[in-house]
């Protein structure tokens, strides 16, 4: 072999896909073999990368958001360059290994983002595609194009039947997002078979009804129609634009191509080798002949991209070094030097203001404090702005006409009624580099948020999920609004910080605590009532960051504790008041924080020696068990709400200052 065709370069993924998925025999070797055709032509032509550096801020994005064929994104980054040897290959799917079953962001060099639930994958291209966007917006300048690239998804049939889908395609669209093109893997094949039964959709006009360009027909084991209709997706303009790609599943297989049993499965020695005869591939597993392996390399080509844009770069930072400094400090995830000083000046003058505030107003007063310090703060809400309060005076559309000087500062999303999708695009934001998003609804509508909540911990996504109307305090809107298992929940997804403060300083705290932590995503919980403000000393506001703080303690050893979140923090200051003397009250606005800190502090807020505890929390009580034990008691609610004024929805459901005593008193 001296010039391998453009077939030998595919069939290299198809056979490190095939061979992989054999030798861990588990695995997903129908996509990879499908796409083959069409990934060769996108790395190798279009794709603007650097395999050296993985993280070279202007690199085109890939994502592969059916990431079950995770092995087609595993042989790209291998032939191409990229730190994954052949021995990871190997290791397909072993413990240990760099190639887990499905992309993982933090595993392996060059994934841009963790994917595998369904959807989700072209929810964070949208994300990084308006990442790139506004980026543009905010930076370029006549003549210094520095931010400059391309996202690219490849989807299939499972990512588009999911509901996700509609949300993000939609957005996509209404944005404009042009540099955004998806590949659609159009198969007609699933796990349960043929489409036909349960995937008709007319999938060209529902993205042309979105506003996407749409190239139609297009061959994906044509090399030459594949590299054509890339050319006419980067010519369009306005627009994303979806690839339609009709693919045989399990390429070259002789006895199981277009079948679902190719999906999920491994092909079993008899039929490796005879795809081996079938697509003329004389090689030995996991080895790639050293004309294909060369024409593959990358590296060379991706290191001078990466030189040429630095050599860019020094001239813009020389013409603008204002506008540089900013880019260089947000993409690495920096805050600026000032912000945690200027921070916690806010938060001790709002400790000495004292102001009565509902915590999601004390949350808009958080935004409206350090947006004006953050030009990366992105938020947004799902369609509940003005419940939600997550407006601030700065906010500036997205969708303001890029031809205005204003929209530089671009920085708020309407979502539209779309949590999940919001959620992910979120992810997406944040993954791109360059923001620090939040996004905003009703805490009982998380669990239509709730899998891409749990990707933000997953992948480590400096994500902030704004929850507001946080119990049945919320009222008359009844039941179907009212959260109850729903911090529970949030609080089991692990990296996950939940926090849910009682008044104005605990809500600027848990704010700032957000913005600050940058290896994880934050949840914060906000009244829709009006929560007293709580008397505290300098030391005591500065343990409100440690999650967990004596808020309220005895003269002596505490013979009884009360630890309590959010509005139910005042109630058990006030039955502390009416117990008397030996009572201290714990206020605990994130249990996750708490655990991080030591066991000396620990024990100093929470000593082992008192049992007589009382866990106070508008929510399910199973959750506090830990912190009471069997000694102990939970004032909390095991049943649904209901619809009333707040008053008597309290006094019936036990939250009253009488009901605490009570129940603190009955303890042994």
């Amino acid at each position: 072999m001296t010039t391998p065709s453009r077939r030998d370069l595919a069939n290299a993924i198809r056979f490190l896909a095939i061979d992989a998925v054999q030798a861990a025999n588990s695995g997903h070797p129908g996509m990879p073999m499908g796409m083959a055709d069409i990934a060769e032509v996108l790395w190798n032509d279009f794709h603007r990368h650097n395999p050296g550096n993985p993280k070279w801020t202007n690199r085109d994005r890939f994502v592969l958001s059916n990431g079950h064929g995770s092995m087609l994104q595993y042989a790209l980054l291998h032939l191409t360059g990229y730190d994954l040897p052949i021995e990871e290959l190997k290791n397909f799917r072993q413990l240990g290994s760099r190639t887990p079953g499905h992309p993982e962001n933090h595993m392996t060099p060059g994934v841009e983002t963790t994917t595998g639930p369904l959807g989700q994958g072209i929810a964070n291209a949208v994300g990084m595609a308006l990442a790139e966007k506004l980026l543009a917006q905010r930076f370029n300048r006549p003549g210094f194009d520095v931010v400059d690239h391309r996202t690219w998804v490849f989807l299939g049939d499972g990512c588009l039947m999911e509901g996700i889908s509609h949300e993000v395609a939609s957005l996509a669209g209404t944005w404009g997002l042009d540099k955004l093109i998806a590949f659609w893997d159009d198969n007609h094949i699933s796990i349960d078979g043929n489409t036909e039964g349960w995937f008709t959709d007319d999938t060209p006009a529902r993205f042309e009804a979105y506003g996407w360009n749409v190239i139609r027909g297009v061959d994906g084991h044509d090399a030459g129609a594949v590299k054509a209709a890339i050319e006419a997706a980067l010519a369009s303009t306005g627009k994303p634009t979806l690839v339609c790609c009709r693919t045989t599943i399990g390429f070259g297989s002789p006895n199981k191509a277009g079948k679902e049993s190719c999906h999920g499965a491994a092909l079993g020695a008899d039929e490796v080798k005879a795809t081996r005869e079938a697509l003329h591939w004389e090689h030995d597993a996991f080895v790639i002949p050293q004309p294909i392996s060369d024409a593959w390399n990358a590296k060379a080509e991706g290191q001078a991209r990466e030189e040429a844009w630095n050599a860019l770069f020094a001239d813009y930072a020389a013409a603008h070094p204002e506008l540089a400094a900013e880019y260089e400090r947000r993409m690495r995830a920096g805050l600026p030097a000032t912000f945690a000083a200027q921070a916690d000046a806010y938060i001790a003058g709002l400790q000495a203001d004292g102001p009565v505030v509902a915590s999601r107003k004390a949350s808009q007063m958080a935004i409206e404090a350090f947006a004006p310090l953050l030009p990366e703060l992105i938020g947004g809400s799902a369609d509940l702005a003005h419940s939600n309060l997550t407006l601030w005076k700065g906010s500036k559309s997205v969708t303001l006409d890029p031809a205005l000087p204003e929209s530089r500062d671009a920085n708020y999303v309407y979502y539209g009624v779309r949590e999940f999708g919001m959620t992910a695009i979120s992810n997406g934001l944040s993954l791109h580099g360059g923001f620090i998003p939040y996004d905003a609804t009703f805490l009982v509508f998380s669990d239509y948020a709730r899998n891409a909540v749990r990707m933000s911990a997953l992948m480590g996504a400096h994500a902030i999920h704004v929850y507001t109307h946080d119990s049945i305090g919320l009222g008359e809107d009844g039941p179907t609004h009212q959260p109850v298992e729903h911090l529970a929940s949030l609080r089991y997804i692990p990296g996950n910080d939940v926090w849910r403060p009682c008044d104005a300083v605990e809500s600027a705290v848990a704010w700032k605590a957000a913005i600050v932590r940058a290896d994880g995503p934050s949840c914060l919980v906000f009244s829709r009532q009006n929560l007293d403000h709580q008397p505290r000393s300098d030391a005591q506001v500065a343990d409100i960051a440690r999650g967990g703080y004596v808020l309220k303690d005895s003269a002596g050893a505490p013979e009884t504790i009360l630890i309590a979140t959010g509005s139910e923090v005042a109630l058990a200051m006030q039955a502390a008041e009416k117990l008397g003397d030996g009572v201290r009250v714990v206020s605990m606005p994130s249990t996750e924080v708490f655990e991080r800190q030591d066991a000396a502090y620990k024990e100093s807020v929470l000593p082992k020696a008192c049992r007589r505890r009382v866990a106070i929390e508008a929510g399910v009580s199973g959750f506090w068990r830990k912190y009471v034990g069997l000694d102990g008691a939970v004032v909390g609610i095991d049943t649904f709400g209901a619809s009333a004024p707040i008053k008597p929805l309290m006094q019936q459901f036990g939250f009253t200052v009488d009901d605490v005593v009570e129940v603190a008193k009955s303890l042994g």
